[in-house]
């Protein structure tokens, strides 16, 4: 028997409240669905990024305007279905189960991927059963019909008894129909559907009634969920104690429920799908898939495809960048040269010739590298292929207390540790989430790259093995998979003390292979320069100006030592150029500086690092990519020769007349940047996600302690 559950009056208070006030709309949908997108496009610049009350993950709001109506938009996380596991997952649950304290949305907006529909309309039809206002927004059907995919839209109204759109965020297409049938379904014009989508009563036909006799007005489905969760609820202690003596009186068991349920739910999908849905041949697409599978999540030959795909991403961000950042290079150093004599000589030229201009070049060089990493992790990501690796590597990530989950935020984590820390919280079990939080920064992210190619044009040779493979991008590849390894060894140790037992599961809906959209590339390619240029860039320029100031001045009597020195070695008649050269070696050392620097310099000498690479050291804790602004500040400081930063710091000396940047100090050197914690962001966030200072502490000193006594022994062995 099928239960027809009463309106209720359930659109009533949200009419009596458009006549005084904004109403609240909720997205919510799958993960990747196109959500994020739709909120943009519906909200504009009108948004706003905090938490959610007690727990780290992002609430995004915003303000849009739908037809007559003010509306505040919100954001959920993504979600497969009502059975929440993640700390994101529980956010979305609680909120559309009426049980958030801040947020109370009047009607929810599902967006549904039209190119997934099967799967999507899972939980779509679960928030349906609900009996809230809802209107679905299809998104991705420009996919759909490339798939050959062709829905019927009035009939899938029809099916599911609620307002469906089709939208295309990107294009800015449907929008305003989905604001029409938005506002017309706040004022009543749709109604809740009266029927359920499947027959909840029949799961659990005496603990839902004896739970609605309790309790008048929830629907069936939402009794079974209160029976299930009935801890994550709101209830007072009677009323928690009534719903577990119904469960055991019902003998409500929640796995045989949850299981019945979602096999009732595909069966009346495909009932659905067969009436408002027709689909090429789905065996042929599924054989296509299933053949490049196999090859390419074979057992050995596919892991032999990753490391290639890998070792293509580096070459290619050599070899593809190599020429820009020789024009960005030679024009800032052509632009320093004729400003240095177009100026008249003074502190005001040296400060905009060594401190300003010298930090934006340190900036702009790497713009083409970033780009270049970041298109190419796109197209990745676009062809279904970062999903594979994945699957790949869940294997390997279990022989060291890790599952195939880590695996993305640890790839994430060769763009920025912080975002990809943040990503961890997909990570069900605590245990594996706390293992890729600490192993996640030794993975090379791009803030490295700078010191890495800076380093490796100093001292690794710009040559090609058989004429096609550069020798500088096989180094890059090893600095990577150092990091790699090393991460995969401290998990296996830090699992081995970390004594949290929680069972773990790895479940992976495999994307299906598909053209990358080339149109998307750009955009991407553009928006991570233009984060490392005004976020980056403006710690680099701080920082490059402080530094100026660092090594122009200094405590006067040391200052005025240096200058007696100099006037000394002109009188002695010392050629010109030589008193010039050693009284700017000299001031340098005397300055803020250089003090500064040789106050650790005994502490990193035995790495191979002199004064000034202790500075770099120091000021590359805001972020590494500042190392590079740092030497070329301290470089140019007083120069009067090259504006090129590799030929200043090759033509570096130390006291002895030995060169600074030898193979063993810049291996040395970038050994210690592939281990080292340099990122302040990053133990702030750790701390964040941990909330407890413990682990940002325990991050801090393996990782500095690994990135000293590694360094320290590859240049033993080198020197």
């Amino acid at each position: 028997m099928i239960r027809f559950a009463p309106q209720c009056l359930l659109l009533q208070p949200i009419i009596n409240k458009l006549s005084h006030s904004g109403v609240h709309i909720a997205l919510v949908g799958n993960p990747n669905s196109g959500k994020s997108s739709l909120f943009n496009c519906l909200t504009g610049l009108q948004q706003k990024v905090g938490n959610f009350p007690g727990v780290t993950v992002d609430k995004k709001s915003g303000a849009a305007t739908i037809g007559s109506l003010s509306a505040e938009m919100i954001d959920l996380p993504g979600t497969y279905s009502l059975y929440p596991r993640r700390l994101d997952e529980w956010v979305t649950y609680r909120v559309v189960m009426k049980e958030d304290e801040e947020i109370d949305p009047d009607l929810l907006v599902v967006v549904v991927d039209a190119s997934n529909l099967k799967r999507n309309l899972l939980f779509c039809t679960q928030l349906l059963d609900l009996k809230q206002p809802v209107v679905v927004a299809l998104t991705m059907m420009d996919l759909a019909r490339q798939r050959g995919i062709k829905i019927d839209i009035p009939a899938l109204e029809r099916e599911l008894g609620v307002a469906v759109v089709a939208v295309d965020a990107r294009k800015r297409k449907g929008i305003q129909e989905l604001k029409k049938a938005i506002e017309l379904t706040l004022q009543g014009a749709y109604k809740v559907p009266a029927r359920d989508f499947i027959d909840n009563y029949s799961l659990a036909p005496i603990a839902i009634q004896k739970l609605k006799e309790t309790l008048s007005d929830i629907s069936d489905y939402k009794a079974i969920h209160l029976l299930t969760h009935q801890r994550s609820f709101q209830l007072p202690e009677q009323a928690r104690q009534q719903i577990e003596s119904i469960e055991k009186e019902g003998r409500f068991n929640p796995t045989k429920t949850q299981a019945e349920e979602i096999l009732q739910r595909y069966a009346r999908i495909r009932q659905v799908m067969q009436q408002a849905v027709s689909e090429p041949d789905p065996l042929q697409r599924t054989l296509r898939t299933e053949k490049l599978d196999a090859v390419l999540l074979h057992r050995r030959w596919g892991y032999l495809i990753l490391l290639t795909v890998l070792f293509l991403l580096f070459q290619s961000v050599f070899l593809l960048a190599q020429y820009p950042m020789d024009w960005i290079e030679m024009a800032f150093g052509q632009l320093g040269g004729w400003l240095g004599e177009q100026l008249p000589a003074g502190k005001a030229n040296d400060l905009l010739v060594n401190g300003v201009l010298a930090g934006l070049g340190g900036i702009l060089i790497f713009v083409p590298q970033i780009m270049i990493l970041f298109g190419i992790i796109t197209l990745l990501e676009d062809s279904g292929y970062m999903a594979r690796i994945s699957f790949l590597s869940d294997r390997l990530m279990r022989s060291v207390g890790l599952n195939g989950k880590s695996v993305m935020p640890m790839i994430s984590g060769f763009a920025c540790a912080v975002p990809a820390i943040m990503s961890a919280r997909n990570i069900e079990n605590r245990k594996e989430r706390l293992l890729t939080i600490l192993i996640t920064p030794l993975m090379s992210c791009s803030a490295r790259l700078p010191v890495y190619t800076t380093i490796t044009g100093l001292i690794i040779p710009n040559t090609y093995l058989f004429g096609f493979l550069s020798l500088q991008g096989l180094v890059l590849l090893a600095l990577y998979l150092m990091g790699i390894i090393m991460a995969m060894v401290v998990s296996y140790v830090a699992n081995l003390f970390i004594r949290i037992q929680e069972k773990s599961f790895f479940i992976l809906e495999l994307p299906a292979y598909r053209a990358p959209r080339w149109a998307n590339i750009v955009p991407t390619m553009i928006s991570k320069a233009k984060i490392f240029v005004l976020d980056a860039g403006k710690v680099i320029m701080i920082i490059s100006l402080i530094l100026w100031g660092l090594s122009s001045f200094g405590p006067a009597d040391t200052m005025q030592k240096a200058q007696l020195q100099f006037e000394s070695a002109q009188r002695s008649g010392i050629p010109p150029d030589q008193a010039e050269r050693e009284y700017q070696t000299a001031k340098l050392e005397n300055s803020y500086a250089g003090l500064l620097g040789k106050t650790i310099e005994p502490a990193i000498a035995p790495l191979g690092f002199d004064w000034k690479i202790g500075v770099a050291l120091i000021t590359s804790f805001a972020a590494r990519e500042v190392f590079v602004g740092t030497m070329a500040t301290l470089y140019s400081v007083g120069d009067e020769g090259s504006h090129l930063l590799n030929e200043k710091m090759k033509a570096a000396l130390r006291p002895d007349g030995t060169p600074v940047f030898t193979l063993a100090t810049g291996l040395s050197l970038m050994i210690f940047y592939v281990f080292a914690m340099q990122c302040m962001s990053t133990l702030a966030v750790v701390k964040r996600e941990t909330k407890s200072w413990k682990w940002p502490v325990i991050q801090l000193v393996y990782m500095t302690s690994l990135a000293y006594l590694l360094s320290w022994a590859c240049y033993l062995l080198f020197r």
